[in-house]
């Protein structure tokens, strides 16, 4: 077995389970880990649980904290809607550092587990604008990150890695089914209902479906 590991950050939504689709092929052992963060909705959770064991995760981990106690995020505020139109700037789906926690947290376990790799499935192609999603934020929590740690001023440091940054949605997609991933288990939608069914409005439900069509594949997600 290949002893290089890696963190993976694991939402249950079709980015993060092709992100470990992808590290399991390169000869990955994958350690997984997802957020129960006071998120609208916790059916993600079961999603990631489903795909960790679909893609044979070496162990995945869930993390609770408490993102809702500062709220300002449809997605953390049951009394902010989720938009089901675009709109211009950042939108209000935007969780106020949340990749930054994650990522620290994540960052924390590679030590931990000695991995010098941590894999995000963050995209600055087909997104919503968040600013925590940019190239310029995942080099610079790199740098930070060989800062900070044992580690990296001792050891052989860390690499984020974010393969889907420059893949559009139909691109990556088309990798993931090429590595095995089943999308029916994913959730992206950010108001799906407890059984994980998508409203097909919101941005998430809007680029998830824009990429299946593009790619010229059979959407599996299930709609309310």
């Amino acid at each position: 077995m290949s002893e290089k590991k890696a963190v993976i950050l694991l939402s249950g939504g079709l980015d993060s389970a092709t992100v470990v689709a992808m590290a399991k092929a390169e000869g990955y052992q994958c350690y997984s880990m997802s957020f129960d963060y006071g998120q609208r909705h916790r059916v993600e959770l079961q999603a990631a649980e489903r795909v960790a064991q679909q893609l044979g995760v070496i162990e995945h981990k869930v993390v609770g904290l408490n993102l809702n106690g500062i709220g300002g995020s449809a997605l953390t505020d049951l009394s902010i809607d989720v938009p089901e139109s675009p709109s211009l700037g950042i939108p209000i789906t935007y969780v106020p550092a949340r990749n930054t926690v994650f990522l620290a947290l994540a960052l924390g376990w590679a030590e931990v587990l000695e991995a010098q790799d941590i894999f995000i499935g963050v995209n600055a192609v087909d997104y919503s604008g968040y600013p925590d999603c940019r190239p310029e934020f995942i080099e610079a929590f790199e740098r930070m990150a060989n800062l900070a740690t044992k580690a990296g001023v001792e050891g052989e440091g860390f690499r984020i890695r974010a393969p889907l940054q420059y893949l559009s949605k139909a691109q990556i997609i088309q990798t993931g089914l090429a590595n095995g991933v089943d999308y029916a288990l994913t959730v992206s939608c950010y108001q799906a209902d407890d059984e994980g069914r998508a409203c097909g409005k919101c941005d998430s439900c809007r680029l998830r479906a824009e990429g299946f069509a593009n790619a010229g594949v059979a959407d599996p997600t299930r709609y309310f």
